[in-house]
């Protein structure tokens, strides 16, 4: 039967369920949940599954020419940037 859900959950295309629930599996956490608990954490883990997708997906599009993060800005140069408004907004 378990195969089974995680097929289906496969072929439905909802890879963060599918991920959650395989974890369950395999870990003892699914004995201390409540059937909404449960659902619940499948759940957020599909809804954070597509929305890293989507993020993903935007940045690719994007067609950036380099790959950065905020821990590779020079706050060094005069440039008028604020470390503390930069985190903020981020």
């Amino acid at each position: 039967m378990n195969n089974e859900t995680l097929d289906k959950l496969r072929q439905l295309r909802l890879y963060g369920m599918y991920d959650a629930f395989k974890t369950n599996l395999e870990s003892s956490v699914k004995e201390t949940l409540t059937a909404d608990q449960f659902i619940f954490l499948l759940v957020a883990s599909e809804w954070d599954d597509r929305r890293n997708r989507a993020v993903e997906r935007s940045v690719r599009l994007a067609g950036f020419r380099y790959k950065a993060s905020l821990e590779q800005v020079d706050y060094s140069i005069e440039r008028g940037l604020d470390r503390n408004q930069v985190h903020r907004l981020a």
